[in-house]
């Protein structure tokens, strides 16, 4: 029997010398799951550069002499980078948080300066593959402090888990926005400056948080939905304030005091949230020193159970013999929805394998639209300052889209019972109609296609990482969470590079005949006109339309486990943690 006594003034704080001492409070404050989660909001809403592509692709493209396919396998890399965070995961499965951090940081700092120094002729231009190369790093640094924050947020606050990845994850998707007007006050109008940009500012927030970030258990508190949506309202602020400035930028032509006087209001409503995590956290200090010397016994005793002991109300478990092929059978007969599977029982499983398919098509169409955004602008004669608009507002609905996910489909369940996997197809076929405009190219539609484009990006992500955690439990979700961020590189290649970057440059070769002319070696190579994209997006209108009737196929198959409690295991699990701890009060 393991032993452990706590004295009277351990056991009870309020009695402690250094109780109500400004550090003993200033140290709960940053030790508390609040400040872990406002730190996390911090990382996110400077994790979302992936995003910021088409702000300086036209920049990379006449530089280096480019067609739109190399440009596109670019981009390509950069959304293989982005999504193979299995690495991060199996990292955080080995190491603190604060180890996925660091790595992540000194990533994308080290690839994204590389770029800026080759952009800017600080060193020799290097061969396509070394770019490739150095954008897949980059952008494969985001998913560590996505993963290392973000899933631990998830562990501390897991029976909210689909409003805390909705709030989260919408802040990476406002982060695009949000780092440009940062890039406007401090960089005016300079492309090359935004990649220096982007290489030190999302590694020094992770670097000044890094050993916030941990996992802890928070107790449930019935306050927490509500501090949950005070944080959405302030989010939805920000985004409502970033849209304004936006629409004014695209109108009016702002002097450098006034993108600094946005920057600085931005960056205030940033850290706004701080103010409800010391309000909690003085709640609990109050609570505590409320707290009566003699309601505690002057010394506690926890007993420890061994693994090996039981009390007498359990039942002995029954000893398991050894199966060379136990693995293999293992993997091919998983436990039911909702309990912990292990990887490869996730991976192999057909649930995984539709929804993977099903973003594929999805989010796949949107990268294309993402990194092709640049001259799908220019081709269709939209001025540089309108194509920095599209990229700000699909920032924004990207945001609205991830909270409006995470907070409705969890309202949606909770009071109807009405699966997730229901929500995605839905947002599928929302998808389906921005591809169609961009198809048809109607007069001035860009600017509603990049905010329903940004809008279904951000709502597919959150819904299918809370499927993924809700379906296969939360033990391996670190590396599950980025097993279903794989179809986004795969959507890509196929969409981006094969469809539209393929189709781009067969009608601009076209055009450059019939004017004719012919490319020189080195010359980039553009399109101008309807036909630019036209067959590829009808192309990706029809994959996105089949993956959301397989989508289907997954609201059929999940519709009972949905209909159920999902968290009820959860709960078990925590009063069998509690029962194995027993708690003897010892007076003197």
């Amino acid at each position: 029997m393991q032993r452990m006594t706590i004295p009277e003034s351990a056991a009870n704080p309020s009695d402690g010398a250094d109780r109500g001492h400004p550090k003993s409070f200033l140290w709960q404050v940053l030790t508390g799951p609040w400040f872990i989660l406002f730190a996390t909001l911090l990382i996110m809403s400077v994790n979302g550069t992936s995003y910021m592509f088409g702000l300086y692709s036209n920049g990379i493209k006449s530089y280096f002499g480019y067609d739109q396919t190399t440009l596109n396998l670019l981009g390509f890399y950069k959304d293989l980078g982005g999504n193979l965070g299995v690495v991060s995961g199996f990292i955080y499965e080995l190491a603190p948080p604060w180890a996925v951090l660091l790595i992540g940081a000194l990533m994308n700092f080290s690839s994204y300066f590389t770029v800026w120094l080759a952009v800017t002729g600080r060193i020799p231009k290097p061969p396509i593959w070394q770019m490739c190369l150095y954008m897949c790093v980059g952008a494969n640094s985001l998913s560590f402090p996505n993963t290392g924050a973000l899933v631990t947020c998830v562990k501390t606050f897991p029976e909210n888990r689909g409003i805390v990845i909705g709030l989260l994850k919408g802040f990476i998707g406002l982060s695009g926005a949000i780092i440009t007007q940062i890039y406007h006050a401090s960089n005016g109008d300079d492309p090359e400056k935004v990649i220096l940009l982007i290489a030190w500012l999302p590694a020094a927030v992770s670097l000044v948080f890094i050993r916030v970030i941990r996992i802890i258990k928070a107790s449930h508190q019935v306050t927490q939905v509500t501090i949950f949506y005070r944080l959405l309202y302030i989010a939805l602020g920000l985004a409502g304030f970033l849209m304004i400035v936006i629409i004014l930028q695209s109108r009016i032509k702002f002097t450098r005091s006034e993108y600094i006087g946005s920057a600085l209001v931005v960056l205030m409503m940033l850290i706004l949230p701080l103010g409800f995590v010391v309000n909690e956290e003085t709640k609990v200090w109050k609570a505590e020193i409320k707290c009566s010397p003699n309601d505690l016994p002057s010394e506690v005793v926890l007993v420890n159970r061994p693994p090996g002991r039981t009390s007498p109300t359990e039942a002995t478990p029954t000893p398991r013999k050894l199966d060379p092929l136990s693995c293999l059978s293992d993997i091919l007969r998983p436990p039911k929805r909702g309990e912990n599977h292990s990887i490869l029982q996730a991976i192999f499983n057909v649930d995984m394998l539709i929804l993977i398919v099903s973003t594929t098509c999805g989010v796949g169409g949107i990268l294309a639209v993402i990194d092709n955004l640049g001259q799908i602008g220019s081709s269709l004669g939209y001025p540089p300052r309108s194509i920095m608009t599209f990229i700000s507002l699909m920032s924004i609905w990207n945001f609205l889209g991830r909270v409006f996910a995470g907070f409705y489909s969890e309202y949606l369940l909770t009071k109807y019972k009405l699966p997730r996997p229901l929500m995605l197809a839905v947002i599928l076929l929302f998808t389906c109609i921005g591809h169609a405009l961009l198809a048809s190219a109607v007069p001035n539609s860009l600017y509603i296609t990049t905010m329903i484009m940004g809008f279904c990006l951000g709502a597919q992500l959150p819904l299918v990482c809370t499927i993924i955690s809700e379906v296969y439990g939360l033990k391996h979700y670190s590396t599950l969470y980025n097993v279903g961020s794989i179809s986004s590189p795969i959507g890509s290649y196929i969409f981006n590079v094969k469809v539209a970057g393929h189709l781009y440059d067969k009608e601009a070769l076209r055009q450059l005949r019939a004017s004719g002319l012919t490319r020189r070696a080195g010359d980039p190579l553009s399109c101008t006109g309807v036909k630019c994209y036209q067959t590829a997006f009808i192309i990706i209108t029809a994959a996105t339309l089949f993956g959301c009737l397989i989508s289907l196929v997954l609201v059929r198959r999940t519709r009972k486990f949905y209909k159920g409690d999902m968290y009820a295991r959860f709960r078990e699990d925590q009063e069998n943690a509690a029962a194995d701890v027993d708690v003897i009060p010892i007076r003197n």
